[in-house]
């Protein structure tokens, strides 16, 4: 958060105040040259008007317990929930996940997704990169290109919605948002929007002030300005200027509306609800981390994303932590974990998918379901698996691209692709080509050369384009 001082003074000051803004809300909405190309329209050619959505499952999900149950394998490799025939003919998924089965039709499940990278914190900022050299998450990508805030409406272009952005009723839920919002060799104003401070940042994004004193909130925001001009040596006087003018939309326009779920009908909330499967009591008794990675939290924050997206942002992160089941000791084992990870996961995207698709959203958001490595074949001494890199849970929902198949194949035992394996890179450039136009992308001028050859030059999956 950035706190504001506003000072008026005759000889000496009379009164102090405060504004307090979410800081990535008015971070820097873009270099000059970018804000000029909005102003010109060149970049609405760019911009697909489609949002991404990604579902990071920290902690390296199974992909046996999710989407490649692998039934004919040993005991000791196949999935310990067993598996469900899904509207897909031929197709099972694991067997806690019964509603995301019947939508199978809406899904496309990658079974050869390799990255090779069994290192929790590499491998998270390598997924959620994309595998790029800058080393910058994709939403940081697109909000390079597209602004850190919407023109539109003043939404931020990048958002993150973890567990404890639901409110302070979470706050001791897993919380690691360093993996999964890395800026790599871009600024660090590309970070996405976090309110993770819950409740309050609604209240901090409203404008608390009388209409004959917005001219005061407008000195504010000089100073706003003053600030970045200090941070960014390479602003320019033209930035400055457009940013306070941004920055002063954003507090008018409303935005933290997209923040109050209270505005959505109690059906919907309820529908989207996974506060049911928290630990049982005698999983927390004997396991103490079982409370901290209870998935309470996620059917709000997979809410949220949709009202995020439906308010313009462009790219939003999920996340979902407590998927790394080693099993022994104070560690969840599989079925501690599964009991209740699973469930919520289906019921909350399943609600997302429905709830998208009821409002005529399924082609303009685009849904990816991963994690930063997958889990080995075999199940170990202690009821767990270890960490994978070979073979990495994937999954698209929507964005207008082909659903209802099984993209790749692994082998007998669920080690490795049985096909062409789909690569990280693969997986930003469908996600690049699905919110941007690469051919008039690559006629923008004043996108960085490093940006604009990561966001261009990869190959999509081939099934998905």
């Amino acid at each position: 958060m950035l706190t504001l001082l506003d000072s008026q003074s005759h000889g000496r000051c009379q009164r102090r105040e405060f504004l307090r803004i979410g800081s990535a809300a008015i971070g820097g909405l873009g270099l000059s040259h970018l804000l000029a190309a909005k102003a010109d329209a060149s970049l609405k050619r760019v911009l697909r008007d489609r949002s991404v959505v990604v579902l990071n499952l920290q902690g390296g999900p199974t992909q046996f317990e999710t989407f490649d149950p692998k039934m004919t394998a040993p005991r000791e490799v196949r999935s310990i929930t067993g598996e469900v025939a899904t509207a897909v003919p031929g197709v099972t998924f694991g067997g806690s996940f019964p509603k995301l089965a019947s939508l199978a039709d809406k899904i496309a499940v990658v079974r050869s997704y390799r990255h090779g990278i069994s290192s929790h914190g590499p491998a998270a900022m390598h997924v959620m990169a994309g595998g790029n050299p800058t080393g910058a998450m994709m939403g940081a990508l697109f909000s390079r290109v597209a602004g850190l805030t919407s023109p539109a409406t003043g939404m931020p272009n990048n958002a993150l919605v973890t567990s404890r952005a639901m409110g302070p009723q979470f706050k001791e839920l897993y919380h690691n948002p360093g993996r999964v919002s890395q800026t790599g060799s871009l600024p660090g104003a590309y970070k996405p929007f976090d309110p993770s401070a819950g409740g309050e940042i609604i209240e901090n994004m409203k404008l608390h002030v009388q209409g004959d004193r917005l001219g005061d909130r407008r000195a504010l925001l000089a100073q706003v300005d003053r600030l970045r001009r200090e941070a960014d040596e390479n602003e320019s006087l033209e930035l400055a200027n457009r940013f306070e003018q941004q920055a002063f939309d954003v507090l008018i326009r409303g935005v933290s509306d997209a923040f109050d779920l209270s505005k959505e009908h109690p059906r919907t909330i309820d529908r989207y609800d996974t506060s049911e499967f928290s630990p049982t009591a005698a999983v927390q008794q004997r396991n103490s981390y079982a409370k901290q990675f209870s998935p309470v939290a996620v059917g709000k924050q997979m809410l949220l994303a949709r009202r995020l997206c439906e308010a313009g942002c462009g790219f939003v992160t999920v996340t979902c932590g407590g998927w790394d089941m080693h099993g022994g000791g104070k560690e969840f084992t599989m079925a501690d974990g599964l009991s209740s990870l699973t469930p919520a996961v289906d019921k909350a995207v399943s609600a997302f998918i429905e709830d998208v698709e009821a409002k005529g959203l399924s082609d303009k958001i685009l849904l990816v379901i991963t994690g930063e490595f997958g889990r080995t074949p075999r199940i170990n001494k202690n009821g767990g698996r270890d960490h994978w890199g070979n073979l990495c849970t994937l999954a698209f929902v929507g964005g207008g691209l082909p659903m209802g198949q099984v993209i790749g194949r692994s082998d007998r035992t669920g080690s490795a692709p049985n096909s062409d394996p789909i690569s990280s890179s693969n997986v930003l450039a469908t996600v690049m080509n699905s919110l941007f136009d690469i051919g008039e992308l690559r006629l923008l001028s004043g996108v960085p050369k490093d940006v604009e050859r990561v966001i261009t030059s990869g190959t999509p999956i081939r099934e998905l384009t």
